[in-house]
C-alpha cells in the first residue's frame, strides 16, 4: 500500500465506483495477457530494505521522519521512505536486469542506501541495524506516537480494529509462552523483512508461482533470523506469527463460518494465469481504501495506453500474500512479477544477498530440475513445509515432491541449492559471484547457524547472568557489532555477557534491571501459600494482583514472619490480603534508576513493583542494586588495573 493519497473506504457510491476501477483493472489485465501485451523478453529482480534505527542503549529511535528531512535536504534519494513506524525505514531498491554483476549490483544498492541512513542517523546520535525483530522491542514502544504521520496509518489503523471488532491478539509458543492484547496495528510495525523481487512472463506466470510456494518452507528455514519478542524465545522466524495474527482482519465468528486470513500462504496451486489470484482476493476481502477519481483503465488500453491499474494495485496491497503478485509498468512496458514478502531483514548485507541469491537461483533453475510437482503434491504440504518451517527453521522435516519427509537441511542440499546453482549460471552470472553468495547459504545449512539459531545460543548463555532487559540489550549490542564486521552470520561465535562490558548507561532505567519472571497471589489465597512459595523459590517478597494484572499489594517475609509470630490470627486460614501492604509505591520501566533507589530510600523499602498502564510487569530489588554495584565496581577495578599495567 505504498500511495499516501488514499483514504478508508467509506461505503455507499465511493466504494461502488471504486470496485467498478477494480474490476475494470482486473478486465484489462486479463486482456493484456490474453493479447501478449506483458513484457516477455526481459528479466529483472529487485529488492525493499526495510530497517530499524537504535539509539545508544541499542532500544529503538523514533528518528525516521528527522532523518528523511535531512536526507530530502542534504542529498536527495528517493528510494528512502518511511514505514508504518517512526523507527523503521524502507529502501526501494532500483531494478537490476537478472546476469553477470545482478547480484554484485544487489549487494551495491543495499550498502549504498544504508550507508545514506547511517550518515545522516548519526546526526540524530540513532544508528540503522538489519534485523527480523529487534530484541529490545517493548510493548510500550508501540504506542501511537510511534505511528508515522501519514493519514494512511492511522485509517489502516482504525480500519483494521473495526472490522476486527476487538483488540489485536498475539499468542505464541516457542520455548518461552507469549499472550498479549494490543489496541493497535502497531504489532505490525515489530517486523522488518528484505523482500524480493522476480519478474516472470504471462506464460511462464503460473509454474513460476506454483514454485515459490513450494520453495517457500525450505528457503524460509535457511534464513530464519526472528527468534525473540519481548525477551521471549518463541518462533524461529517469529516475524511469520505476528503478522498473521497482527493484521487479522476476521472477526469473531461461529466455527460453522469459514473465513480467510488477509495474511496468507494461499490455498491450492495456481492452474490458469495471474489473475485467477487476484480473483480470488476481490471475491474474498473487502475494500479496505479507495481513491476519489479511480483510472479508467479500459478506456486507457482502447486508447492504445498502457493502464496503471491503480486500484488493482491498492487492493493488492491490502492482501498480504508471502508469496505476492504483482502488476508494474517499466520503461514504458507492462509487467507482472512475484514478490517473495517472508524473508527477513539481516543479519548483515552479504547474509541478505545470499538469502536473496537462492531464491532467485532456485526460481530460475527449479522447474528444470523438479518438473511439475502440482499433480502429485498435496498443496497442504507446501503450507505446512511453511509454517514448520518458520516454527523450527533447519531443525524440521518437510514432505517434499515425493511425499516423503526428510530434514529441511537435505532438501536444501539435495534439491534447492542445487537448482540455485543451475539457475543462476544459465542466467549467465559466473561461478566466482554464484560462489560467493551460495557459498554463504551451503555454510550456514552445513553449520546450522542461521540467524535465529545464533541469537538463540547468544541469548540463553547471557539470561544466565543478566536479566531480560539487559540480556537483550547485549544481544543487539552483539548483533550490531558483528553485522558492521560483515561476516556471513555463519561464521558468528555465539555472544555472552562479558563481551558487552558493563555501561554503566545500561542500568539508567528500571526496566532494564527488573525482573519480570514474577510470583504472585490472589488477595484470597492463604498466607500459607505465600509462605511456602517464598520457601520454594527462595524470594524474600511476593506481589498481590487481581485478575486482571493490576497490582493490589506487596507481602515481604519479614511480614509474613511477624504475622505468623503475633500468635491473635488464625494462620492457616488467614489470607493474603491480611498480611499485604495496600497501595505500595512504585515506579513504571521508564523510571531512573538513581529515581528507585531515591524512591526506596525515602520509603524504607527492599523492594520496588514496576506497573505500566495500570498492570504489573516488574519487581527490583534491594538484591538487584547490590548486584549492579559489584558488576560496575568490579569493571572499574578491572579497567584501573589494565591502565596500571
Amino acid at each position: 500500500m505504498g500511495s499516501q493519497d488514499v483514504k478508508a473506504n467509506q461505503g455507499g457510491a465511493q466504494h461502488r465506483a471504486f470496485m467498478a476501477a477494480l474490476l475494470r483493472d482486473l478486465e484489462a489485465l486479463d486482456r493484456m495477457i490474453r493479447q501478449g501485451r506483458i513484457e516477455n523478453d526481459q528479466r529483472r529482480v529487485g529488492a525493499e530494505q526495510e530497517l530499524v534505527l537504535i539509539d545508544r542503549d541499542r532500544r529503538p529511535a523514533p528518528k525516521a521522519m528527522e532523518i528523511l528531512a535531512r536526507i530530502a535536504e542534504a542529498s536527495p534519494d528517493d528510494r528512502i521512505t518511511n514505514e508504518l513506524a517512526r523507527f523503521n525505514l524502507e529502501a526501494n531498491l532500483s531494478p537490476v536486469h537478472v546476469g553477470a554483476g545482478m547480484l554484485e549490483e544487489l549487494e551495491s544498492g543495499v550498502r549504498e542506501t544504508l550507508a545514506t541512513v547511517r550518515r545522516f542517523a548519526a546526526e540524530f546520535d540513532c544508528e540503522p541495524l538489519l534485523t527480523g525483530i529487534l530484541p529490545t522491542l517493548e510493548l510500550r514502544d508501540l504506542g501511537a506516537a510511534n505511528i508515522t504521520p501519514y493519514e494512511r496509518y492511522f485509517a489502516l489503523d482504525s480500519l483494521v480494529r473495526d472490522m476486527r471488532g476487538r483488540d489485536f491478539e498475539l499468542y505464541l509458543k516457542g520455548t518461552d509462552e507469549l499472550a498479549i492484547r494490543y489496541p493497535s496495528i502497531m504489532l505490525e510495525a515489530l517486523n522488518t523483512s528484505f523482500q524480493v523481487h522476480l519478474q516472470v512472463s504471462a506464460d511462464e506466470f503460473v509454474p513460476m508461482y506454483n514454485l515459490a510456494q513450494l520453495l517457500a518452507g525450505p528457503i524460509l528455514a535457511a534464513t530464519v533470523n526472528s527468534p525473540i519478542l519481548f525477551g521471549r524465545r518463541l518462533w524461529q522466524e517469529t516475524r511469520i506469527a505476528i503478522f498473521q495474527q497482527a493484521v487479522d482482519t476476521r472477526p469473531v465468528s461461529g466455527a460453522r463460518r469459514e473465513t480467510l486470513a488477509r495474511v496468507r500462504f494461499g490455498d491450492d496451486w495456481v492452474r490458469q494465469s495471474a489473475t485467477e489470484i487476484f480473483r480470488t482476493d476481490i471475491a474474498r476481502f473487502r475494500l479496505m481504501f479507495s481513491r476519489d477519481e479511480p483510472d479508467d483503465s479500459i478506456a486507457a488500453l482502447d486508447a492504445g495506453q498502457i493502464p496503471k491499474l491503480t486500484a488493482l494495485a491498492l487492493h493488492n496491497g491490502t492482501v498480504y500474500r508471502w508469496n505476492r503478485p504483482c502488476y508494474g509498468i517499466t520503461d514504458g512496458k507492462p509487467h507482472l512479477r512475484i514478490e517473495n514478502r517472508y524473508l527477513p531483514s539481516g543479519p548483515t548485507v552479504l547474509d541478505e544477498i545470499a538469502n536473496a541469491a537462492l531464491w532467485i537461483g532456485a526460481m530460475l533453475g527449479g522447474g528444470e530440475r523438479l518438473g511439475e510437482f502440482t499433480k502429485g503434491m498435496s498443496f497442504d504440504h507446501a503450507s505446512t513445509n511453511f509454517l514448520r518451517a518458520a516454527r523450527q527453521g533447519l531443525d524440521t522435516h518437510m514432505t517434499w515432491t515425493d511425499g516423503k519427509s526428510y530434514p529441511a537441511d537435505t532438501i536444501l542440499r539435495q534439491h534447492v541449492i542445487p537448482a540455485a546453482w543451475d539457475g543462476l549460471a544459465a542466467a549467465g552470472l559466473p561461478e566466482e559471484e554464484i560462489e560467493r553468495y551460495l557459498g554463504v547459504i551451503e555454510a550456514r545449512v552445513e553449520t546450522g547457524n542461521t540467524g535465529a539459531a545464533w541469537q538463540l545460543r547468544s541469548f540463553d548463555t547471557m539470561h544466565q547472568s543478566l536479566r531480560r532487559g539487559r540480556a537483550v540489550a547485549c544481544l543487539t549490542d552483539a548483533m550490531l557489532r558483528r553485522a558492521k564486521s560483515d561476516d556471513p552470520v555463519h561464521e558468528w561465535q555465539p555472544a555472552d555477557s562479558e563481551s558487552c562490558g558493563r555501561d554503566p548507561m545500561a542500568y539508567s532505567r528500571v526496566g532494564q534491571i527488573m525482573s519480570t519472571n514474577l510470583f504472585t497471589v490472589g488477595e484470597d489465597e492463604l498466607v500459607a501459600l505465600v509462605a511456602r512459595i517464598m520457601d520454594w523459590e527462595h524470594i524474600r517478597h511476593i506481589l498481590v494482583e487481581d485478575n486482571d494484572h493490576r497490582l493490589v499489594g506487596i507481602i515481604s517475609w519479614r511480614r509474613v514472619l511477624r504475622f505468623l509470630a503475633d500468635g491473635s490470627h488464625d494462620a492457616s486460614q488467614a489470607a493474603a490480603s491480611e498480611v499485604m501492604v495496600t497501595d505500595p509505591v512504585t515506579a513504571t520501566p521508564d523510571t531512573g534508576t538513581l529515581e528507585a533507589v531515591a524512591l526506596m530510600r525515602a520509603h524504607s523499602l527492599s523492594a520496588l513493583p514496576i506497573v505500566e498502564d495500570e498492570r504489573l510487569v516488574g519487581i527490583v530489588t534491594e538484591t538487584d542494586f547490590t548486584r549492579i554495584a559489584s558488576e560496575l565496581l568490579e569493571e572499574q577495578l578491572r579497567t584501573g588495573n589494565d591502565r596500571e599495567a
